[in-house]
């Protein structure tokens, strides 16, 4: 069913959809099912997944947090950011995925407006952190492979101190709905609530907030992480070709420069469908658009949780190697090439 355009509803009640009835108010999202918006099997399979994301997400996050309390070799600067995202990611799949399974479920937000205000927010806080937390491991690995700092030592204490700066950040980004700028609101097929993109009530300012998102909370970072990363390929191609005779640093370029791929791309996958799709509605308002696929963007950023620990922990050989450990399953052979490989990479810097 398409969108043509948004009613005008009391408070904490919106349809987002022009609906020939004289009792609009009897479909809220907070009361009945919305079957009116897509078929029951749309629903369910989208409980579905939001099951695997969540219990994927919570599942290899919680392990993340576990390995890293257990094993101090893990307690790095590096991995002080990665625990930082664990603690995001975790956020995103124990409170967005588990709502959204419940909710898709039943066909309609079960848990109440008050919820929802607390979902949209604790989800919204949950990805800029863990969005943010990419782009500083970005940082951090131009800092210490690049070098343009000359000899500066990124320590432990930087590491917390990035960590304090993405929840700072966060807040900044997803504490205004709260008071007033725009709002969260329940979004797409009426299960999962977020931030107010896709009406037009002039009171919450709507239009400039979503604005204020992708160029804060994605251009932004997008283009911090392409230019890291693009220095860090740099560097390692130059390192490579004046040692074009070591087998090891050749290893480690190509290692290196596949991680950088998949992290861009993983990036890309997260976050590019939600917000070119709310800045597309914000810049195309009165346009018709399927509220299922509004659904897909916002399903995709709360799959963050999952494949960005995939990403970033288990094809680290030394997390996986403690990983294994934990479970039962061995482990312990990668880690000496880990910290072997790790050293390459550390070395072809400038010095």
């Amino acid at each position: 069913m398409r969108h043509s355009r948004v009613e005008e509803l009391p408070e904490d009640f919106w349809i987002p959809i022009q609906l020939d009835t004289d009792n609009i108010t009897s479909l809220s999202p907070f009361l009945v099912p919305q079957d009116h918006l897509a078929s029951a099997a749309t629903y369910y399979v989208m409980a579905i997944y939001m099951f695997c994301v969540f219990v994927g997400g919570t599942f290899i996050n919680i392990l993340t947090i576990l390995c890293t309390m257990q094993y101090k070799k893990l307690r790095s600067h590096l991995n002080y950011i990665l625990l930082n995202l664990a603690f995001a990611n975790l956020i995103v799949s124990g409170v967005g995925s588990f709502t959204g399974l419940c909710s898709f479920a039943f066909r309609y937000f079960v848990f109440g407006p008050l919820a929802c205000k607390i979902e949209g927010f604790m989800v919204t806080l949950g990805g800029m952190v863990s969005l943010w937390s990419l782009t500083v491991v970005a940082f951090e690995r131009w800092l210490v492979i690049c070098k343009p700092l000359g000899n500066f030592i990124f320590k432990p204490d930087h590491a917390i101190a990035c960590c304090v700066f993405t929840w700072v950040v966060a807040l900044v980004a997803s504490a205004p709905p709260l008071f007033g700028w725009s709002r969260y609101i329940p979004e797409g097929l009426q299960c999962s609530c977020g931030p107010d993109w896709y009406t037009t009530n002039n009171k919450y300012n709507n239009e400039s907030y979503v604005i204020f998102l992708f160029g804060f909370c994605f251009a932004v970072p997008l283009a911090a992480i392409i230019f890291c990363y693009g220095q860090l390929l740099i560097t390692l191609k130059m390192a490579a070709k004046a040692q074009a005779e070591s087998a090891s640093t050749q290893k480690a370029e190509k290692e290196v420069t596949r991680m950088v791929v998949i992290m861009v791309v993983g990036f890309l996958v997260c976050w590019t469908p939600y917000a070119s799709f709310a800045l597309w509605v914000v810049n195309n308002r009165g346009k018709p658009f399927d509220l299922r696929f509004a659904t897909v963007p916002a399903i995709f950023s709360k799959s963050s949780a999952v494949y960005n620990p995939v990403i970033y922990v288990l094809l680290n050989k030394q997390f996986r190697s403690c990983m294994m450990k934990m479970l039962g399953m061995g482990g312990g052979d990668d880690e000496e090439s880990s910290t072997q490989s790790v050293t390459e990479v550390s070395k072809v810097g400038p010095a």
